[in-house]
């Protein structure tokens, strides 16, 4: 996001989540509200840089609240890869584990250590033995990344798959907050736009 307002001019202020509320969805929408609320308070203009991402709805409950706008879709694959596009993917195997290039780059310490699995390695069957491939939405040509996500595939016993996207949907939706009118008439442009953030799961 900072490298796609750098390039658009756009003055953007990233307040940050952890990733880890991903591995406890329920807390995601309190610890957005958390945030977002206190810099409504302050007069800033926000937007919420979360999709749904498991909170059945309770993202989009903050967001209608406070009158912010959110990132499209249900998770993160739809801005990177399209919902369209999604759809399929799950429709020709309900069994598709998904990876991002954050979740390679952190995949030991936000899934394998967060989910035990480097003390219980048996458990790798209990969370992943219904899946039946990995398949990587890929964003960028970080080369350093290409073994890594064979390691991710290989830890989980699942081949790999490897889909070549980019930031491109995740402009196209920080352009629409861009272009977001709120309720006093006034838009992101007349001032800093304040984005609540989760690093990308």
């Amino acid at each position: 996001m900072r490298e796609i307002a750098k390039r658009r001019g756009w003055v953007v202020r990233i307040h940050a989540l952890s990733a880890l509320l991903h591995d406890r969805p329920e807390k995601i929408a309190g610890a957005v509200a958390e945030v977002a609320l206190a810099l409504v308070s302050e007069g800033r203009r926000v937007a919420v840089a979360y999709s749904d991402c498991g909170s059945y709805g309770e993202v989009d409950r903050v967001c209608a609240e406070l009158r912010v706008p959110r990132l499209s879709g249900l998770h993160c694959y739809d801005v990177f890869a399209g919902e369209k596009f999604i759809e399929k993917v799950f429709e020709s195997e309900p069994g598709t584990y998904l990876l991002t290039d954050f979740l390679v780059r952190s995949f030991n310490k936000t899934v394998v250590k967060e989910l035990g699995l480097d003390r219980f390695p048996e458990l790798v069957e209990d969370y992943f033995g219904q899946y039946k491939r990995v398949l990587w939405l890929r964003q960028g040509s970080d080369p350093s990344l290409d073994a890594k996500a064979e390691e991710v595939a290989g830890l989980l016993g699942l081949p790999l798959e490897v889909f070549e996207t980019s930031d491109s949907g995740l402009e196209c939706e920080l352009e629409k907050f861009y272009g977001n009118e709120y309720a006093d008439g006034g838009t992101v442009k007349d001032t800093e736009m304040c984005l609540t953030a989760g690093s990308t799961w």
